[in-house]
Formats: C-alpha cells, sequence, structure tokens
C-alpha cells in the first residue's frame, strides 16, 4: 500500500522549493471540461484520460496540469508570471497495471521573458531540487526537428502531415521512407488513383464522408503522388538529427554543421547556444548535460521546443521523476492569437521517494 501521508510531505517540500523560486501558488479543479483538451495532449493521454459527463458536457478526470493553467493564465491577459501547484492527475496505466492511475504532480510554469534564459532558469532550479538523487538527465529540443521538416524542400501538405506526427516515431519515419520513395505504393492506393472512375460499382453512399469527401481525397493523394521525392541528402540530414546523442556542447557544435546544409535550423540551433551559456553561467556546464536529438517525442504533444527528463539512475522500472519543457504554441491555441513565451515541468513526488 503506498504511504501517501510520506508522499504529501515530500510533494509540499518540493512545492516549497518552487515557491521559495518565487512562484506563486494556484490550483485547478479536478474535473476538466473535456472540449479541445483532450486533442491538445496527444494521442498518448487522451487514450488514457478517465472521461465522464460533467455539468456541462464531456468532462474528464485532470491528467495534467499544465494546459489548465495555461487557460487560466491566458484568460488574465498572459503578462510575464510564475506558477507553482500541487494536487492529484488521473491516468490509465493500461501498460503497467501495477502502476497507480492516480498520483501527485508537483509542478512549476514560467511565463514571459527571454526563451533561453526563462529555459535555463527553469531547468536549473528542477536540477537543483533533484540533484540529492543524483538522477540521470536528459535533454533535447523539439524545435530543432520541427525547423528541419519545415525547410526541407517538399509540399506544404507533406511538411504539415511529418509536424503532425513528429510525437508518433514510427508513423514519422513510415511518412520519411514513403516521401522519399523508399516504400512502394500500396496496391490498393495505386489501384484507386489510377483507375479511369474510381467510382465505378462503389454502390450507395454509407458513412459520415459524402463522395465529395472522397473526390477531395483522391485529389490529395494524386497531388502527393505527383511530388518529386525527397533527396537522400534532406533525409540523412533528418536521421542526422534523430541519431544525436552527445554532451550539449559537442550536439551544438554537430548541429552547427548540420545547418550548413540545412540552414532552415539555424535560428532553433542558435537558441541552443544562447541556453547552454545561460545554463553555463548558472554552474550547469554544457559538457555534463546529455542532449539527444530525438528526446521529447514520446511525451506531451504540447512541448515544442527545450525538453528536458530526469530519471531515477539504475532503475529503467520507474517513470521519470521529472518532465518538462517549452509549449509557446499551446499559449497561441488557449490564448485566442496571442502568444506568451512558457516553460514548465512537473515532478512526481512518489517516484522521488521510490528513487531514494
Amino acid at each position: 500500500m503506498r504511504d501517501k501521508t510520506a508522499e504529501r510531505a515530500e510533494a509540499a517540500a518540493i512545492l516549497q522549493a518552487f515557491l521559495d523560486a518565487g512562484a506563486m501558488p494556484v490550483e485547478t479543479d479536478i474535473l476538466q471540461p473535456a472540449g479541445t483538451l483532450l486533442d491538445l495532449y496527444g494521442e498518448d493521454i487522451r487514450a488514457r484520460a478517465f472521461t465522464t459527463q460533467g455539468p456541462d458536457g464531456e468532462a474528464m478526470l485532470r491528467p495534467d496540469f499544465t494546459v489548465p493553467v495555461v487557460q487560466m493564465h491566458m484568460a488574465e491577459g498572459g503578462d510575464p508570471a510564475r506558477y507553482a501547484y500541487v494536487g492529484e492527475v488521473f491516468r490509465r496505466q493500461a501498460a503497467d497495471p501495477g502502476r497507480p492511475a492516480e498520483y501527485l504532480q508537483v509542478g512549476y510554469e514560467l511565463f514571459g521573458g527571454d526563451a533561453p534564459e526563462a529555459d535555463a532558469e527553469c531547468f536549473a532550479l528542477f536540477h537543483r531540487v533533484l540533484s540529492p538523487l543524483s538522477p540521470r538527465v536528459t535533454t533535447g529540443d523539439i524545435g530543432i526537428l520541427a525547423a528541419a521538416v519545415r525547410g526541407l524542400k517538399t509540399s506544404e501538405a507533406r511538411k504539415a502531415a511529418l509536424l503532425r506526427h513528429i510525437w508518433r516515431p514510427r508513423r514519422f519515419r513510415t511518412l520519411i521512407d514513403r516521401y522519399a520513395g523508399r516504400t512502394e505504393m500500396p496496391a490498393h492506393r495505386a489501384a484507386v488513383l489510377n483507375a479511369v472512375d474510381p467510382f465505378a460499382g462503389a454502390g450507395p453512399e454509407i458513412g459520415l464522408r459524402d463522395r465529395a469527401d472522397v473526390e477531395a481525397r483522391i485529389a490529395a493523394l494524386k497531388a502527393d503522388a505527383a511530388e518529386p521525392a525527397l533527396s537522400e541528402s534532406e533525409v540523412e540530414l533528418i536521421d542526422d538529427i534523430l541519431r544525436l546523442r552527445a554532451p550539449s556542447d559537442a550536439a551544438l557544435q554537430t548541429l552547427r554543421d548540420v545547418a550548413i546544409d540545412m540552414p532552415s535550423i539555424s535560428p532553433a540551433v542558435d537558441g541552443l547556444g544562447r541556453r547552454l551559456e545561460a545554463l553555463d553561467a548558472r554552474g550547469i556546464t554544457p559538457e555534463s548535460l546529455p542532449f539527444e536529438g530525438s528526446h521529447g517525442r514520446s511525451t506531451m504533444e504540447y512541448y515544442d521546443g527545450f525538453v528536458f527528463s530526469f530519471s531515477a539512475a539504475g532503475r529503467a522500472d520507474l517513470p521519470p521523476l521529472s518532465t518538462g519543457g517549452r509549449y509557446d504554441a499551446l499559449t497561441l491555441v488557449l490564448g485566442q492569437g496571442q502568444v506568451t513565451p512558457a516553460v514548465g515541468g512537473v515532478i512526481r513526488p512518489a517516484l522521488t521517494l521510490e528513487a531514494r
């Protein structure tokens, strides 16, 4: 049986560290209106959320704090602020039924300010709180991979599909291979696209999509089939980013080399450089900080820049003790056109107790 008293004491100590760093305590409702929130959380959390009927329609038990905190902050104007919170979150654990579906989460969110400086401030705070556990640290930057995709010499439709699936590595790889001409078009798709009349013998319309919808889809598939293949050099540059695993100073140099052939990533790489300078000024040296080009692709889909995690060394059986990152695009979605730079993270006190 979990020792909830010890867990709450651990959570209170972590929360106090965040409050001491200048954060204002906030709370959110446990029962959240579902609406568009399930889509914002991403495929993994959507599948694990507990949904029910609330007084105003479909609702869910809070699977995370960041989205409701961003909603609250943007509704109040989106000015610079620091928040801290603690409370239960609820997620199904189909892959590991032994793990609790309800657990405490302590978080810190920083809105506003220069992005590299704010990233460094947020990460340094989590680093300081968790350093007594000597955790294994991993960092990355989703923004570099996204910038690489946006710079590809291909159609906007293909870029949009790749950007949508950055957080689904297997699907992303399938699309890259398809767009590079490495895989053959499925026979059933080729038959439809080559048919003189793809509707011949189709029978009556059944389902939600009408003939116009199907015609539009076929037209999109034909346009995609006519697109030139991605060059092998571009695919290799994408793979260079995804394969990258090195101390941050070495990773920065590698990415600067990649940027010579893929200049679209230069602004994001420059941001990484400024972040490392800000971290170095806080006593966290780049050579001591691991960087992975693919890190963060299996966490929340709203992260769009710097990402980090802290894991218990030697405990591969445990989920990360802490995760976090930058999510500027989420503030745009929830701020009705207004964007506020934002970065934050969470710690699971039950896991920090277990890691001891």
